[in-house]
């Protein structure tokens, strides 16, 4: 059952005369129910056995293009894997130290940063983002044992 954010970013991409092939419908299906903040390398393994003939480069280049429609955020953590996150929305993140699973978390904006960023340091702010970093209840009931 497709939800109605997947069939408002399926309806963009066709807006967009973005051809709609079986693999990018079914990444971006992907993305739509996956919670996880998944990689593209994610994306892949749990998609290979539906599409055999799939590379990761075919991911990758469907994310980009997700990416450019604005339909996907694209989160990177230095020297690891960027991670994908479909909810567009301004949110922020809650990573855990142990298995990196990323949670997203909503509190009021805090526009006032980049206010208070842009008389301080002169700069012209266009974003900002927040992580929060502690042990997930998994990781933390692990250790218990």
């Amino acid at each position: 059952m497709e939800n109605t954010e997947l069939r408002e970013a399926l309806q963009s991409l066709k807006s967009t005369k973005v051809r709609m092939t079986p693999q990018r419908h079914a990444i971006l299906e992907f993305l739509f129910n996956c919670e996880s903040h998944p990689t593209a390398d994610d994306i892949y393994k749990s998609l290979e056995d539906q599409f055999p003939n799939m590379s990761v480069a075919t991911v990758y280049n469907n994310l980009r293009v997700f990416k450019e429609a604005g339909l996907v955020r694209e989160l990177t953590y230095g020297d690891s894997s960027s991670r994908f996150d479909s909810n567009t929305t301004d949110h922020y993140h809650v990573i855990c130290d142990q298995c990196s699973k990323i949670v997203d978390f909503h509190y009021p904006g805090l526009d006032e940063v980049e206010t208070l960023a842009e008389h301080v340091a002169g700069f012209k702010v266009r974003n900002h983002r927040m992580e929060v970093y502690g042990t997930c209840p998994d990781c933390r009931s692990s250790q218990q044992h």
